[in-house]
């Protein structure tokens, strides 16, 4: 019943492929796609094909947990990129006539069911429709469907209820787990099913954004505050349970059992970027470029056809890539990141251009009036140095914001080889450089990329005595096929050297971490089991490698955490 929701999330991701690399062969297949879904709607608007061949009688009946809304939600946002990328309205026509038809059922007004879906997502679709149409009716339904959440009588009772169930018997047994356990507005904790989670957050910064309400921006920076200082693993991976798909309690992070769903981390890049939209602070773009190299990137596979659903920190071996899911949720998701990745990397105002990642790539954005063309040429994150050349039309005053990551102790800007102090031009966390800008201007930017050990924090039972290795933006993460020693031995004492190499024929060209570790020595250990003196040690090799291409050679352990001391 959500299979509507992946051909959508194709369509979306399709389109915007579209708008950066013109194919007519792949136009045409969309095309096709778009004629079938316009061919299965009703005639009132209706469209969802379980709900029109398989359970027709049960339209609009549970929408606690069939999905009718988050598959319309999915197909929003494929109508509005569709018609951006290409100026068809072919799939906006049929999303704006779903929407009429949505819009017609739902609402606080005389006969309308007073619902709202148990998978928020089409919250953040309409404020898109709105974008692309300007019609005001879409982004006042976003509005009424976040702000009747968890309202009472709470609708997901009544409409049990209807149908001749029991409320009490929600097979989740809370209404955290789809984030209505109360208004919005009142929810100060992360809770319930992550993704669900990320896509109602994602709306709410939305709607603070349009409406400039700053209470649901204040809710929003509680709430990530108390996912990233609490619920979020190294990797930036969120979601600790399989059960829920989602969190569980403070602190409660292990590692081999980490579920941290691919499709909940790229919904925590689309949060950072709406909390970015209002507020440029690093803390969020250092979050959005964590999910994306190490919890995002680490989902599919070297050559891409094959995707993690779950993404933990430690394998025994058996946890390896599928070609595709009863659920496949995370492919179609990552297809539609990948390709609007310049949304993530860039960022504009009226007065501003904005370098959130630093990828090799080149944007065009509305600055100063006119059209800023930025180039980026970069290794990154191999190293940490970028060349930015910038391209006004004509020479304009504008500022240019760079990040410096979080990670980075040590950063130096020069803009046509002259340096730059940054000591004044510092604004939460990014350079700010003000100037007359020609055309063909040039700006250098050096990040420091030192190894780091990282702790975590004492309440993470999991990884107490352990530390993990982050070089730039990059998790890494040991694997048995590197190492000559079982991983379950190897000891990592603080006082060890590590180097960087890179290695250009190793999993698509990597930087590898290298160094001496020790490993717990079994020599003397004939016929005891147990006894009052520690083992030995003995000096072994280990080899590190970003986390993100773990499980791409043969099936063998892996660890992010090792001991620090044995």
């Amino acid at each position: 019943m959500f299979w509507d929701s992946d051909v959508a999330k194709w369509l979306e991701a399709a389109s915007l492929s579209l708008a950066t690399h013109p194919d007519p062969q792949l136009e045409a297949l969309v095309d096709e796609v778009i004629a079938l879904v316009a061919q299965a709607q009703h005639a009132d608007g209706y469209l969802n094909t379980w709900f029109t061949t398989v359970d027709p009688e049960n339209q609009w009946k549970n929408l606690r947990d069939w999905h009718e809304l988050y598959c319309a939600g999915h197909m929003i946002e494929a109508g509005a990129a569709h018609y951006e990328a290409t100026g068809k309205r072919t799939l906006l026509d049929v999303v704006c006539r779903y929407v009429d038809h949505i819009a017609s059922r739902f609402g606080p007004e005389p006969g309308q069911k007073r619902g709202y879906c148990g998978h928020p997502e089409i919250e953040l679709a309409l404020v898109k429709l709105y974008h692309a149409t300007g019609e005001d009716r879409y982004l006042e339904l976003s509005r009424y469907f976040v702000e009747e959440r968890g309202r009472q009588p709470h609708y997901f009772d009544q409409e049990a209820r209807e149908r001749g169930d029991d409320p009490a018997n929600f097979w989740a047994r809370t209404y955290e787990y789809n984030q209505s356990h109360r208004p919005v507005r009142e929810q100060h904790q992360v809770v319930g099913h992550a993704v669900r989670a990320m896509y109602l957050y994602t709306a709410m910064m939305d709607l603070a954004r349009e409406y400039g309400d700053a209470s649901l921006h204040e809710t929003c920076e509680h709430l990530w505050r108390h996912l990233t200082t609490k619920r979020m693993y190294v990797t930036g991976g969120i979601g600790t349970s399989g059960q829920n798909e989602g969190f569980t309690s403070d602190y409660d992070l292990p590692n081999e059992s980490a579920y941290a769903e691919t499709c909940a981390a790229i919904g925590l890049i689309f949060w950072a970027q709406r909390l970015l939209q209002l507020d440029c602070q690093r803390r969020y773009a250092d979050i959005m470029e964590l999910a994306l190299y190490n919890s995002v990137l680490s989902a599919i596979s070297s050559d891409g056809q094959a995707f993690f659903y779950e993404n933990p920190l430690e394998s025994s071996g058996h946890h390896q890539r599928q070609p595709w899911f009863f659920c496949p949720c995370c492919p179609p998701n990552l297809a539609r990141l990948f390709a609007s990745l310049g949304e993530y990397i860039y960022a504009q105002s009226e007065t501003d251009a904005v370098v959130h990642l630093y990828i090799q790539s080149t944007g065009k954005l509305a600055v100063a009036g006119q059209t800023v063309t930025l180039r980026q040429e970069t290794n990154y994150p191999w190293d940490g140095t970028v060349t930015i050349q910038v391209n006004p039309e004509q020479p304009a005053t504008f500022g240019l914001r760079l990040r410096i990551p979080g990670w980075c102790q040590s950063a130096s800007v020069t803009v046509n080889g002259e340096a730059i102090n940054l000591t004044d031009r510092l604004e939460q966390g990014y350079v700010r450089l003000e100037r007359r800008w020609q055309p063909g201007d040039v700006v250098k930017l050096e990040l420091a990329m030192p190894i780091e050990r990282l702790s975590a924090h004492p309440e993470i039972k999991a990884d107490q005595g352990q530390i993990a290795l982050q070089r730039g933006p990059l998790i890494y993460c040991l694997e048995q096929c590197d190492q000559t020693e079982p991983l379950h031995r190897l000891v990592l004492p603080p006082a060890a050297a590590l180097t960087s190499h890179f290695e250009p024929d190793l999993l698509g060209g990597v930087v590898v971490l290298r160094g001496t570790a020790a490993a717990l020595d079994d020599a003397d250990w004939a016929d005891t089991l147990y006894r009052p003196d520690p083992p030995a040690t003995r000096p072994t090799s280990i080899t590190a490698i970003p986390y993100y291409a773990w499980a791409n050679r043969e099936p063998g352990a892996m660890q992010v955490w090792l001991p620090a001391s044995a």
